[in-house]
């Protein structure tokens, strides 16, 4: 889940590196690095802890810089966040930078001691350095040192390396991970994505699995996975450089949060048809012909995908089987024919979820992704895109991209229920008219915000949480356990209500907070019961819920968020956002790094 980030050419790189690394840190930030040949031909690293104003620290304290240089933002795997494990790493006139895992580092390490290498570090990532300084001291040069320790390597990685004693290029290679070539005016770039190069070029060329290349100022030379000359397209990136600042807001989240009715309405207007009352979603797949839609994703883009699930066989009459990525091509699952499969992912780049999609094409499945960003691998290796129109989302806990990815998803699978004549005209028409109530409804929801944040000062308090929800709601439930987690570090797990009996009430005891996700439907009332019986315990529901549901819950909750009312089929994207907020504003009044939380990044890229 590291940034990395190189640029070689004619002008000055340090400050434009930690720029980069800036547009990345989102990958992680336990630690943050630039290497640069001066031009006295000398190989300087600044490296510091923690996030990127320790390195804006260190740099100010011993300026360095030259026209070739690299760059990485850490997300700690092998060995603590400290100054010594932190990127780039060098071996004599050699340095890199890794994103990735490397699974045979330990057998490496002792090849490389008995050669004189020794490692000073934990990390996987080092010995890649030294296999490079290995091969040049075996007089091969730079290309041939290069490609030598990259077959040595098993597992996952992007890197980029510079030798000092050639400062006119950059290796660079691909396996797992994301890695992106910027062409400039004489000038080079490489990145774990567009956006890091956003401020320099918008001409990119993504390097393809198995991909090696050296860039110079002038050239790039690609050789594919069997080292053979490779030509690759120059893509026009979309990326913008700018950051969005955080306006009157606390934190980023926040923001993002109170941005779901522009997300949603942004997303609907590239799927509905106002005028024709239709989707245009159904011609994305053939949906008639499918018998089964597997659906895999990670975190809460699979959360996401467990609410499509009700609606696509609701209203679709097609079967879903979900998955959790991480699992899912481990299991050695069956797909058919006639399967279709679905990639949640609002990166785009989780490698989890990447791995997945492979796995299905190879089985001859054809492949759907849902995701936030057009030029991600996922959505660049997939069949067909369903993209969503959240804009950047900067927070690490995902809200406004949650929401979009339901509302696509919605729009999916009323699509699919149209194309598989399930639904009318007029069943498509009513559904077109719900969704579009979605972003002033939600809007509505976020009034409840002041209540939301007296009920989060009770959270503060305590150490666990239990969430409760019933059918579509059972994984809203699981997504604000998620969320509380992610940022206030309070423990918390989301359940199916009708489990409650059958292990979890032995966790009530007084006081225990338990929040029900339950505005009133079919199921409110079996809901209810399981209010009560945890409320007879001693716990403290938090019911969240609509005008009905309030009435009916009487004394049975101890505090009531009520949602407006909502159609049954978009109550889930509503009823998200004060779950959202409870989570918000406990983390806000516990003081955590609500943006960047303690040892998550918002791009998962290595397994």
């Amino acid at each position: 889940m590291c940034g990395i980030v190189g640029i070689v050419g004619s002008t000055q790189v340090t400050e434009r590196l930690v720029d980069g690394l800036r547009r990345l840190e989102y990958r992680g930030y336990d630690s943050a690095g630039v290497a640069v040949i001066t031009p006295q031909g000398v190989l300087e690293r600044r490296r510091a802890p923690g996030k990127i104003a320790g390195l804006d620290q260190a740099i100010a304290s011993a300026p360095t810089d030259g026209v070739i240089g690299i760059g990485h933002t850490r997300w700690a795997t092998h060995g603590a966040p400290t100054l010594e494990n932190a990127h780039p790493h060098a071996s004599g006139p050699v340095a890199i930078v890794h994103n990735g895992i490397i699974e045979n580092f330990q057998e490496l390490r002792g090849e490389l001691k008995t050669e004189g290498f020794d490692c000073v570090t934990p990390t996987d990532s080092e010995v890649i350095a030294h296999l490079i300084a290995s091969g040049l001291k075996q007089g091969l040069d730079m290309a041939a040192a290069f490609n030598a320790a990259v077959d040595r390597l098993r597992g996952a990685y992007a890197l980029a390396a510079l030798n000092v004693d050639e400062p006119g290029a950059l290796y660079v290679a691909r396996s797992g991970c994301p890695l992106v070539v910027g062409l400039g005016e004489s000038e080079g770039y490489v990145g774990s994505d567009s956006l890091a190069l956003a401020g320099w070029t918008n001409k990119v060329i993504y390097l393809e699995e198995g991909d090696r290349a050296v860039v110079t100022a002038d050239d790039v030379r690609i050789l594919d996975a069997e080292k053979r000359p490779a030509n690759r397209e120059v893509h026009v990136s979309r990326a913008v450089a700018g950051f969005a600042d955080k306006g009157e807001y606390r934190h980023f989240m926040e923001k993002e949060i109170h941005e779901q009715p522009d997300a949603i309405a942004h997303t609907l207007s590239r799927y509905v048809d106002v005028d024709a009352g239709r989707f245009n979603t159904g011609e994305l797949l053939d949906w008639a012909n499918i018998n089964r839609l597997l659906s895999t994703a990670c975190g809460t883009a699979f959360y996401a995908g467990a609410i499509g699930k009700h609606w696509f066989e609701a209203h679709a009459r097609l079967a879903v089987e979900i998955d959790v990525a991480s699992e899912f091509r481990y299991r050695d699952p069956v797909i058919g024919p006639r399967d279709a499969a679905l990639f949640i992912s609002q990166s785009g780049e989780t490698a989890d979820t990447l791995a997945a999609l492979r796995y299905c094409k190879a089985a001859g499945a054809k492949t759907l992704a849902v995701v936030n960003v057009a030029e991600s691998s996922i959505a660049r290796e997939a069949d067909a895109i369903a993209q969503t129109q959240a804009g950047p989302e900067i927070g690490v806990a995902s809200t406004k991209a949650f929401t979009a990815q339901l509302t696509a998803l919605a729009c999916l699978a009323i699509g699919a229920g149209r194309a598989r004549g399930v639904l009318t005209e007029a069943d498509e028409a009513r559904f077109v008219t719900e969704l579009l109530e979605a972003p002033r409804l939600i809007n509505a929801a976020l009034a409840a915000e002041p209540q939301i944040e007296v009920i989060a000062h009770r959270l503060t308090q305590v150490r666990d949480v239990l969430y409760l929800g019933r059918g579509v709601y059972h994984p809203l439930a699981m997504e604000g356990a998620l969320k509380l987690k992610e940022i206030s570090y309070i423990h918390a797990e989301g359940y199916a209500a009708g489990e409650l009996k059958h292990g979890p009430i032995a966790l009530i005891e007084e006081g225990t907070p338990v929040v029900v996700a339950a505005p009133y439907d079919g199921l409110f009332e079996k809901t209810l019961s399981n209010m009560q019986e945890v409320a007879a315990r001693g716990a403290e529901v938090i019911l969240i819920t609509d005008d009905k549901g309030a009435s009916l819950a009487g004394d049975a909750a101890a505090h009531v968020v009520t949602m407006p009312d909502c159609p049954d089929f978009i109550r889930p994207i509503v009823a998200a956002a004060p779950i959202q907020l409870l989570a918000y504003h406990t983390a806000s009044l516990k003081g955590t790094d609500v943006d960047q939380p303690r040892n998550l990044a918002k791009s998962v890229t290595v397994e």
